[in-house]
């Protein structure tokens, strides 16, 4: 099956992520805007990776604009984000991304990636500043909200391989 995976990273995870899956698979592998301007159609199966902010996945809206003449290619999306693959809202921030019948063309799946602040561009820091600072002054905070301040208040990286494997496995089906 020829595959092309295309990807948009702020920061470095979803292009690992990237990657990794176009490695394994034997795939092409294209930032974004080069995918843009490159036509798709002789690929079998197209796999775009992008990250998540506040439960949207950035650069979306481009793959969503294509399902409907990508109809005969399996499709697959991947979000790479900050939170670990436990995390309960994972799986409804990812599908609040796609109308229902999309939900039907598109397989979804979350990469646990990390937070890099040094390679975060300014708008992003001061976000994440903003809302850590949120955090902390709320009274009688959660355990899992102090947890979050804890692991947020600095860079981290929780990305691994092995949760590419539901995407490999999503291919060879």
């Amino acid at each position: 099956m020829k595959t092309i995976v295309i990807y948009n990273s702020q920061t470095g995870f979803t292009k690992r992520y990237a990657g990794w899956i176009a490695e394994a698979a034997g795939a092409d592998c294209l930032e974004l805007s080069a995918a843009k301007r490159r036509s798709l159609e002789s690929y079998d199966a197209i796999v775009f990776g992008g990250w998540a902010c506040a439960g949207s996945i950035k650069k979306l809206g481009w793959f969503k604009e294509n399902i409907e003449k990508w109809a005969d290619k399996k499709l697959i999306a991947f979000c790479v984000g900050a939170s670990p693959i436990d995390n309960p809202e994972v799986e409804q921030s990812l599908k609040q991304n796609f109308k229902e019948p999309e939900l039907k063309k598109v397989n979804i799946f979350y990469c646990p990636g990390g937070l890099n602040y040094e390679k975060m561009p300014a708008s992003s820091r001061l976000m994440m500043k903003m809302f850590i600072k949120m955090l902390k002054a709320k009274k009688d905070k959660t355990e899992a909200e102090q947890e979050m301040i804890k692991m947020i208040s600095a860079s981290y990286d929780i990305s691994d391989k092995r949760y590419i494997e539901p995407v490999l496995e999503c291919l060879e089906r």
